[in-house]
C-alpha cells in the first residue's frame, strides 16, 4: 500500500531518534564497561602489588630484626673486638652459626655477610677471610663515612645489598652487616601470575628493581620523575605516563610505610582488550537487534498514528485527485466541502426530532452517552433549564395480554405510551418510550420539590395511569418507581431499580404501584431457595399417570409454594428454572417431545419475563403440562400394564428374597408411589399384599410337597420372626401352617 508523506514525516524521525538514543546508550555502556573492567583489573593488579610489597617487607624486616638482636649481644662485642684466625674455630662456628639462623628467617637464596671493622675480618657464604688496611678503609668510605642513616639498600650488579651498619645505637661502628639479594630470588618473590612488568624505586627515584624491559617504556628521566607524582599520604593509586614515542602507559603502585620503597606494575591495555572482547561482541549484537526493533516500533507508530487518517481518507468521498500526497489538506477541503451540506441535513434533522429525541432517552437508559456530550445532545434537540433538577424513572408493565396476539400487544404498548405522554405534563418528563416489548418508561423531572412532595406526585401520576389503562384499554398495569437521581446519566441505574421494584408485583398482585424505596431491604441479601420437592413429585406422579384432575390438585399447591417460598425475584427465577429442567428430563424419560419442540425453546425467557403469577401458570398448565398429560394419556395403558408385569414377574423371581416397592422403585428408575399406584390399577390390590399372597401360596407347596420346618418356610419367605408367618398364614387360610399340613397330608 502506498504511504502518504504523513507517515514519512513521523517514520523517519521516530528512526532517526531511536537509533541516535540506541547508539548513544551503547557507547555509554561500552565506556561505563572499560571503566568497570580497568577498575577491577587496576584492583586485582593492585591488592597483587601490596601482597607482594608485605612479603617482601616482611623477610626484610625479619633480617633487620635478627641483625639488630644479634647485635646487641655479649657474644657479638666479643667477637668483633677479637682477631679470628684459622684456628678460632669456636669463634668462627658461632658467627657462621648466626648468619645461618639469618638466612633461615630472610629470603631463600639471599648471601649473608659479617665484617668486623675493628680485627678487619670477614665471613661470608662460610669462609673467613682477612681484609687489608686497603679494603678495611674502602668498606669505612663505601658504608659508613657520610651514611646519614646506618641501614640502607644499595643496587648492585647481581640484584639488591642490604646495609646494616653495627651497633644499631652507637654511632661508633664495629661491624658490617651485609644481605646480598640476587635478581633471581627477587624474581622469584616479586612473581605474577601474568608475568606483569614489575618494578622498585627508592625513595630518591633510584631504580632498585626491575623485571626487565621497563626501559623501552620510558625514559630515565621519567622514572625518577615518579615519587614527585606521588603524595606523601598516598600509599596506593594509579599513575598515567605519556611517553612522547607511545601511547600513554598506566601504572599501578604500592608504596612502603617501611622504606618508602615504590612498587610498580602496568596495566597491560592488551588484558584490558581481552577481557572486553566479549562485551564489544554482546554489545554490536544488542545495538543491531536494537535498530531492528527501533524500526519495527517506528513502523507501527507511524501506521498507528496515520491509521486513522487513512480511514478517513477512505471514509470521504472522492471529490477529486490528492495533489502531492499530502493527506491531510485533502482532507480538510473534503471536509469543507461536506460542511456545505449542513443546512440540509438541519432541515432533516428537524424532521426526525421526534426519533432523535426517543434515541436520546433510550441511549440514557443504556448508558450510551458521554458526560461532555450530554448537554449539546439535549440542548440540540430542545432540552433546556434541565441544571440543578431532580429525575426518577416510572417503569409501567402490563399484567398480562390473556389471549391476544403479539400484534395486539404492540398496539395497546403504543396506546399505554401515548396515555403516558397525555398524562403527564410535558414541562415535568422527557419524552415517553417504549423500552421493550412490555414495559413503558418515563423520565419524570422535578425542580425544588422535596421527597415526600415528588413521592405523592409520582403516586397520583401512577394511580392515574392504572385508572386510564383500565377504563379505556380494558387492562390491568403495574408501576415501579425508582430511586431520585441528580444526573441523567444515572437513568441506567435507575431504570434497573424500578425492575426491580416491579420484581415485586409477583408477591403484591395486579395493578401494584412499587416504589423501590419501599422493596430495597428486600431485594439486596441472599437468594435462599426453600424448593417444594414433595409437591413436584406429587405433580410429575400425575403426569405419568396422565391424570389431569390430579395434576390441577398438584400444580397450584406447587406454585403457590413458588410465591410463599420466595424472598426475593431472584428466587422465583430460580425455582422455575429447577422446575422446567425437571420438567425437560421427565419428558426425556416418558420419551415425549412437548418442551423441546421448536416453539417452546425460549420458555425460559418467557417465563422469566413475566412478573404475573397467573399468567406463569397459565402458560406452564396450557403450554407445557396438560400437553404432557394428553401425550401420556395415549401410552399409560399400554405402559401400565408393562410396569406391573415387570412388578409382578420380579415377585415371582425374587419372592425369598428382602424385596420392597422402594427396591423396584431404584432399579427401574421410577417413584415408589407412582409403582404402587400403577400397580394397583393393573392388579387391584397393593404390591405388599400381591407380594404376601404369593408367598403363601409358594409355602402352601412346600408345606404340601417337603418335609422343611415351619420355621425353615418361614425363614426362607423373608419372615424374621415364625410367629409373623404363623398369623399372617391363618388370616388367610383360617388354619395353622401345620393344621395345613395334616390336613393336606390325610387326603
Amino acid at each position: 500500500m502506498k504511504r502518504g508523506t504523513m507517515f514519512y514525516k513521523i517514520f523517519i524521525p521516530i528512526l532517526v531518534l531511536g537509533i541516535g538514543l540506541s547508539i548513544s546508550f551503547g557507547i555509554y555502556i561500552y565506556f561505563s564497561t572499560v571503566r568497570s573492567v580497568t577498575d577491577s583489573i587496576a584492583a586485582s593488579k593492585q591488592t597483587y602489588m601490596m601482597q607482594m610489597r608485605n612479603n617482601l617487607e616482611q623477610k626484610i624486616r625479619n633480617i633487620e630484626y635478627a641483625f639488630n638482636t644479634y647485635s646487641t649481644t655479649s657474644s657479638f662485642s666479643d667477637v668483633v673486638k677479637n682477631p679470628i684466625t684459622e684456628r678460632d674455630f669456636i669463634a668462627y662456628r658461632d658467627v657462621n652459626t648466626q648468619l645461618n639462623y639469618i638466612a633461615t628467617m630472610g629470603l631463600d637464596g639471599a648471601q649473608y655477610s659479617l665484617i668486623s671493622l675493628e680485627q678487619n675480618w670477614k665471613i661470608a657464604n662460610g669462609r673467613l677471610t682477612h681484609l687489608t688496611d686497603v679494603q678495611q678503609q674502602q668498606l669505612y668510605k663505601q658504608y659508613i663515612q657520610g651514611q646519614e642513616q646506618g641501614l640502607f639498600w644499595i643496587k648492585t650488579d647481581t640484584g639488591i645489598r642490604f646495609v646494616n651498619t653495627l651497633p644499631v645505637f652507637s654511632t661508633r661502628k664495629q661491624a658490617i652487616a651485609l644481605s646480598d639479594i640476587s635478581s633471581q630470588t627477587l624474581n622469584r618473590t616479586l612473581h605474577t601470575e601474568d608475568d606483569a612488568p614489575v618494578f622498585i624505586l627508592n625513595r630518591q627515584g633510584d631504580l632498585m628493581y626491575d623485571t626487565g624491559g621497563n626501559e623501552t617504556i620510558f625514559a630515565n628521566t621519567q622514572v625518577q620523575q615518579l615519587p614527585g607524582m606521588i603524595g606523601a599520604d598516598q600509599s596506593t593509586g594509579m599513575l598515567t605516563l605519556n611517553p612522547t614515542d607511545r601511547s600513554r602507559v598506566q601504572l599501578i603502585y604500592a608504596k612502603s610505610t617501611y622504606n618508602n620503597w615504590m612498587y610498580f606494575t602496568i596495566l597491560d591495555p592488551k588484558e584490558i582488550a581481552g577481557a572486553l572482547q566479549t562485551t564489544r561482541y554482546g554489545l554490536i549484537a544488542i545495538e543491531l537487534v536494537l535498530i531492528v526493533l527501533i524500526s519495527v516500533v517506528a513502523y507501527g507508530i507511524a501506521l498507528y498514528f496515520t491509521k486513522p487518517i487513512q480511514r478517513i481518507r477512505h471514509s470521504l468521498p472522492t471529490t477529486g485527485q490528492m495533489q502531492s500526497g499530502n493527506e491531510i489538506d485533502w482532507i480538510l477541503s473534503s471536509i469543507n466541502h461536506i460542511l456545505t451540506e449542513k443546512q440540509s441535513l438541519e432541515t432533516l434533522i428537524q424532521a426526525e426530532q421526534p426519533q432523535l429525541e426517543t434515541q436520546l432517552v433510550l441511549n440514557l437508559f443504556r448508558n450510551r452517552i458521554k458526560a461532555d456530550e450530554l448537554g449539546g445532545q439535549l440542548e440540540r434537540i430542545g432540552y433546556t433549564g434541565l441544571d440543578g433538577k431532580t429525575y426518577v424513572v416510572m417503569l409501567v408493565q402490563l399484567d398480562n395480554i390473556g389471549k391476544r396476539s403479539i400484534a395486539d400487544r404492540d398496539v395497546l404498548m403504543l396506546a399505554i405510551n401515548k396515555i403516558a405522554e397525555e398524562l403527564i405534563p410535558a414541562q415535568q418528563r422527557l419524552l415517553p418510550i417504549i423500552l421493550n416489548d412490555d414495559t413503558q418508561a418515563t423520565i419524570l423531572t422535578f425542580a425544588h420539590e422535596n421527597e415526600q412532595e415528588m413521592r405523592r406526585e409520582l403516586l397520583s401520576y401512577a394511580k392515574l395511569m392504572v385508572r386510564s389503562v383500565r377504563d379505556y384499554l380494558k387492562l390491568s398495569i403495574s408501576v415501579g418507581i425508582s430511586r431520585s437521581y441528580d444526573s441523567l446519566l444515572g437513568s441506567k441505574e435507575a431504570c434497573e431499580m424500578s425492575k426491580q421494584a416491579l420484581h415485586q408485583r409477583l408477591n403484591l398482585g395486579k395493578e401494584s404501584i412499587i416504589f423501590y424505596e419501599d422493596i430495597s431491604n428486600v431485594v439486596s441479601g441472599p437468594v435462599l431457595l426453600h424448593y417444594p420437592t414433595e409437591w413436584e413429585a406429587r405433580l410429575f406422579d400425575a403426569i405419568r399417570l396422565g391424570d389431569e384432575e390430579q395434576v390441577s390438585a398438584t400444580l397450584y399447591p406447587l406454585m403457590a409454594e413458588f410465591m410463599k417460598k420466595s424472598r426475593n425475584t431472584m428466587d422465583l427465577e430460580v425455582m422455575l428454572v429447577r422446575l422446567v429442567n425437571n420438567l425437560i428430563q421427565l419428558e426425556q424419560l416418558l420419551g415425549l417431545e412437548v418442551l423441546l419442540t421448536s416453539g417452546n425453546q425460549a420458555l425460559y425467557h418467557r417465563l422469566l419475563s413475566i412478573r404475573n403469577p397467573e399468567e406463569i401458570e397459565r402458560i406452564l398448565v396450557e403450554q407445557v403440562i396438560f400437553p404432557m398429560v394428553r401425550s401420556m394419556k395415549e401410552k399409560t395403558n399400554e405402559q401400565f400394564r408393562c410396569l406391573s408385569e415387570t412388578i409382578a414377574d420380579i415377585v415371582r423371581r425374587e419372592y425369598d428374597r428382602e424385596l420392597s416397592l422402594e427396591m423396584i422403585g431404584d432399579r427401574l428408575h421410577y417413584n415408589p408411589n407412582y409403582l404402587s399406584s400403577i400397580f394397583k390399577k393393573e392388579y387391584g390390590t397393593t404390591f405388599s399384599d400381591y407380594l404376601m399372597s404369593y408367598r403363601l401360596d409358594m409355602a402352601k407347596k412346600w408345606l404340601t410337597e417337603t418335609d422343611q420346618t415351619i420355621k425353615e418356610i418361614a425363614e426362607r419367605l423373608q419372615y424374621h420372626n415364625p410367629q409373623n408367618f404363623i398369623r399372617s398364614f391363618r388370616k388367610k387360610e383360617q388354619v395353622t401352617p401345620g393344621t395345613y399340613r395334616k390336613m393336606r397330608q390325610l387326603t
